[in-house]
Formats: C-alpha cells, sequence, structure tokens
C-alpha cells in the first residue's frame, strides 16, 4: 500500500484497471485498499489525511501536497513519551555499577528532555522504578567487559535445578524483561546467555577475556535462538498443547489428525525442554531424542509418587495438576542453560 501512494501521486487519474494490473491484485482488493487509505496520513488533524478516491473507472488524489517535505511538521514528543523517558533515565542513573561518565551524560541528556518537555515533564517526577538487586553482579559483569577479563561465576540452572561453576567471557549486557551477560562460556566451549539474578557467586579474575570473534544476534525477537548444530527435540501435542509452537522457536510444526502439532525445535541443552514435557502433561509428550523421553517419563512419575507418599492429590493440595509446571514457573525468555 506504500508503494500505492507513491504510484497514484505520480499518476493522477489512474485507470482502476490499470493500477490492479500493475499490482497483480484484483480490481475488488485494489478498491479495498483504497478505502483504507483515506485514514492515512501524517496526522489526524484536517488536509493531513489523504484524499482519495475513486468513481470506479478512474483514481484522483485531490491533495498529493499532502506528504510534500514542504507539508511536513517537525516531530514533537507527546506527554505519555516524555514522561516514559524521564522516568527510565532516572531510574538508569541509580542503575549500581553504572560508569561515572556515562551517569553524567544521561543527566545531561535528562536535563535537556525536561526543558524542552516543559510541564509534561511534571508527571515523570511523581513517579520512580526499581530495579532487581543484582546491582553488584552488574557492577562486576560491567567491570570485566570494560577491562577485557574473564569471570569466575556459580550459576543456578533451573531447568536442571542444579548450580554450576563456571569461567565465562563477557561479550555485553542485554535486557530482555530481565538483564542477562551474553559470554563465552569455558565450561561448555559455546555462546551461553546468563541471567544476573541468578548469578550466585561472581568474581573478576586477572586472566584476560578472549572470546572467539562471533557475530552479535539481534535479541529483539527472543532471547533464545537456536542454532542449526543444536541437538533435535520433537514433541508431539495435542490441540491442548498448540500454544507451545507459538512460545518456542522451532523448525517445523507439521499438523495432526486429531489437530494437534508434530513439533521440531533445537536446543543447546536438551535436558532443559524435560520441564516442558512436565507442563504438557497429558497434552503433549516429547518423542525424540529417547533418552530426554525416557527422563521425562521418569520424572512424572516421581513426581506422582511424591504425591502419594504426601496422601492428597495435587488439587487437594492447592497445586498445579499432575504433570503439570505452574504458569508461573515458566520464563518463554529464560535460555535454562
Amino acid at each position: 500500500m506504500l508503494s500505492l501512494v507513491t504510484y497514484l501521486r505520480e499518476r493522477p487519474g489512474a485507470r482502476v484497471e490499470d493500477v490492479a494490473r500493475a499490482f497483480g491484485i484484483t480490481e475488488d482488493e485494489l478498491i479495498s485498499d483504497l478505502d483504507v487509505l483515506p485514514l492515512c496520513g501524517t496526522s489526524f488533524r484536517g488536509g493531513d489525511l489523504l484524499d482519495i478516491d475513486t468513481d470506479g473507472d478512474r483514481i484522483w488524489w485531490r491533495n498529493p501536497g499532502a506528504l510534500s517535505a514542504e507539508a511536513a511538521a517537525p516531530l514533537r514528543i507527546s506527554a505519555d513519551e516524555a514522561t516514559a523517558l524521564l522516568v527510565a533515565a532516572r531510574a538508569v542513573t541509580t542503575l549500581p555499577g553504572l560508569r561515572e561518565s556515562d551517569r553524567q551524560a544521561l543527566l545531561r541528556a535528562t536535563a535537556k528532555l525536561e526543558a524542552a518537555a516543559g510541564e509534561a515533564a511534571g508527571a515523570s517526577s511523581r513517579l520512580s522504578v526499581t530495579f532487581e538487586s543484582e546491582g553488584g553482579v552488574f557492577a562486576d559483569v560491567d567491570r570485566a567487559i570494560s577491562e577485557r577479563r574473564r569471570l569466575w561465576i556459580r550459576y543456578y540452572s533451573p531447568a536442571r535445578d542444579e548450580v554450576t561453576e563456571r569461567e565465562i567471557d563477557p561479550i555485553r549486557l542485554v535486557s530482555v524483561g530481565h538483564t542477562y551477560v551474553e559470554a563465552w562460556c569455558r565450561r561448555s566451549e559455546a555462546r551461553r546467555t546468563f541471567r544476573l539474578d541468578r548469578v550466585a557467586e561472581i568474581k573478576v579474575l586477572d586472566e584476560p577475556s578472549a572470546p572467539p570473534e562471533i557475530e552479535l544476534r539481534d535479541l529483539s525477537e527472543a532471547l533464545v535462538q537456536p542454532a542449526a548444530e543444536d541437538p533435535e527435540v520433537i514433541i508431539e501435542v495435542s490441540p491442548g498443547g498448540r500454544w507451545v509452537a507459538e512460545y518456542y522457536p522451532h523448525d517445523s510444526a507439521e499438523e495432526l489428525a486429531d489437530g494437534g502439532l508434530r513439533i521440531t525445535l533445537r536446543t543447546p541443552d536438551p535436558a532443559s525442554l524435560r520441564r516442558l514435557g512436565l507442563r504438557l502433561g497429558g497434552d503433549g509428550r516429547i518423542v525424540a531424542p529417547q533418552d530426554l523421553a525416557d527422563s521425562a517419563r521418569q520424572a512424572a512419575r516421581e513426581a506422582l509418587a511424591a504425591y502419594e507418599e504426601a496422601g492428597a492429590e495435587p488439587e487437594e493440595a492447592g497445586t498445579a495438576p499432575r504433570g503439570a509446571v505452574s504458569e508461573g514457573t515458566y520464563d518463554r525468555q529464560e535460555p535454562g542453560r
């Protein structure tokens, strides 16, 4: 439709059949698009919306100057946008471990934004944000990155319910819901992502950090991005488990006769999906690899045995249904490594 706007501006009075043919659509589809275009423009003020209509044979654009450079008004920040920026900026300036030069630069930028926002800045002074209590770890990671030094950490992995010791070469800090450090893990000899609030202990080592040359990933879509060389896992789910295909990056999702899916995905640590198998309960099962499927079944048996020993069904005890993991324990962005 953006191309259609440019096309019509250059061809006043274009014939409907010619435009439809040029864009490879039917005339009815074109008329439907033309009904939407008058709702578009640089703003909702009079004269800024596109004034495009048709008599069924030809298309007329009454105000092509609405999109000209001369008619464009300077962009202005809204009160809501100013409030959000100022609250976030003030919160970041209090972040433990922030380098003083960065803090001063942020304070100067905040002062300029306050002056530009005028009265709109008033609301932001009544709001505040508190970060998670991970400041000491953040400071050590930030220092290690700036000084190019290796880190030693004790890290809790909820997927395996264990604490491991690792030496990592930090690459960068990222924030996707929580704060993470992306690093080269010397224990696994691969890139890994660690959530800071799950670091039980941390030390900055004297050894220089020397991660291999790797391409930084775009993490805006998801934190976990499986690689082609990662092990393959196959899961079959009933209609009640189709949500797995929406929450987990996967290679394929084949439709099954009962309305379910056969999902193929990859992960560097297949054992981290055992909890998914438990959470699915009767809505799905792990098909491959076989050792992971066996492990999930054994974990389910142990969970049922624990309930039987307690002498109560899960529902009676006020916990999650059999074979399930409560929604609150699931973090779709946590790598579980």
